[in-house]
């Protein structure tokens, strides 16, 4: 029932087309039913079975110099949103965890993460967050003391998908203060070093494996930094900056399961002796659902594509695709539970689980005020830099 016909642009190649046929036959067997009861148990049983299946080699750039696809992640972040919020997490988290190794790693880091991230051995997490710096990366507490042949870490992580979940995190902490964001490195940080633990879990209203971390003198050796001291900003922010379009994405496939579930509802649900689709109010909710999904995906995809065929910053359509593509799912999934009435509310509906599903996009990856602080200044620095900006 979803509409493919977004595959036909021109901003996707065959083997995206492929990818996604493939995908969608792959899902609709593999992720059926699945038991969220074990939210850990079930996120490692998906880790395997996206691992056996060959997808998770989309979320590694195992050699150097090798680029990840953008429009691939996409395309595989919102078929599994599609299918199930869980898969779409598990799958997520393998790239944005191992994604500063992927395109900062040296050849040792990435031969010892990479090829068991593929193969689901290996559980990722990317532990940027601090109780008093989210999307303020650059005042981030947590600092990294070099001492001989190690750095010994101290502070504290919070929201940290993965948390008590991951074998490894990349965790950015301050190596140098009163430097702001030139200041932070980046680092691989194993499960099982002495100082790390797990403080808490954090129950969400769509259940995910989130938590705090704490390190107390976690002392790791000086090559588990990834690339210079002073690094840690640019790592976090190219990182962000190829991942979070697959967030736009991601929103995209909730928005697109909710607009199938209204269809099913509407053209089946009778009121006052006719179809709740021939009604003008419901066809007007319809028009408006179906234009924001579309809208959503044009700038979602414009963004890949321009980070895939041009190589360059995409920190301004990034943006745009994330706060927007969230924010239209948000209201597309409110109407579709509306369009459903007292059944939308019934805990376990396709519907209520989409409206606890997307509530959470909106504010990670950078909060929707953050988008669009960010789009603000990206649009202002390019009409001072045009000239126009001169005072006359």
């Amino acid at each position: 029932m979803t509409d493919k016909t977004f595959l036909e642009w021109p901003l996707f190649e065959d083997r995206h087309r492929r990818l996604a046929a493939e995908l969608e036959s792959w899902a609709a067997g593999a992720l059926a039913d699945l038991d969220h009861t074990d939210v850990d148990a079930t996120c490692r049983s998906i880790v395997g079975k996206l691992a056996d299946a060959g997808w998770l080699a989309h979320s590694v750039a195992e050699q150097p110099g090798q680029a990840l696809d953008v429009r691939a992640l996409c395309l595989l972040r919102e078929t599994l949103a599609r299918h199930d919020g869980l898969a779409d997490f598990a799958f997520a988290m393998q790239g944005l965890g191992s994604g500063p190794i992927s395109l900062f790693g040296t050849p040792a880091q990435r031969a010892a993460y990479l090829p068991g991230v593929r193969a689901g051995e290996r559980i990722a997490a990317f532990a940027l967050s601090e109780p008093e710096a989210g999307s303020d990366v650059s005042a981030i507490r947590t600092t990294a003391r070099r001492d001989g042949d190690s750095y010994v870490l101290n502070g504290t992580k919070t929201w940290i998908s993965n948390a008590g979940l991951a074998n490894f995190y990349t965790v950015f902490a301050r190596t140098e203060a009163d430097a702001g964001a030139k200041g932070l490195s980046a680092f691989i940080v194993e499960a099982d070093r002495p100082g790390f633990a797990v403080t808490e879990r954090i129950p969400l209203i769509a259940p995910h494996p989130l938590g705090s971390l704490r390190f107390e003198d976690c002392r790791v050796p000086a090559d588990a930094m990834l690339g210079q001291p002073g690094d840690g900003f640019r790592i976090a922010m190219a990182t962000l900056d190829v991942f979070r379009s697959t967030v736009g994405a991601a929103a995209l496939g909730f928005a697109r399961r909710a607009l199938d579930e209204a269809l099913r509802r509407v053209t089946t649900r009778e009121l006052f002796g006719a179809p709740l689709a021939d009604m003008q109010l419901t066809q007007a909710r319809l028009a408006e659902m179906a234009t924001a999904i579309d809208a959503s995906a044009l700038l979602v995809y414009r963004s890949a594509w321009t980070k895939d065929q041009l190589g360059r910053r995409v920190t301004r359509e990034a943006a745009m695709a994330k706060w927007y593509a969230t924010e239209a799912a948000q209201q597309v999934i409110d109407m579709a539970l509306q369009l459903h009435g007292g059944l939308g509310v019934v805990s376990g509906t396709p519907v209520e689980s989409l409206y606890r599903e997307i509530r959470a996009l909106r504010i990670y990856e950078g909060a929707s005020e953050v988008q669009q602080q960010i789009i603000a200044r990206q649009v202002l620095a390019a009409y001072a830099e045009s000239g126009s900006g001169r005072a006359r």
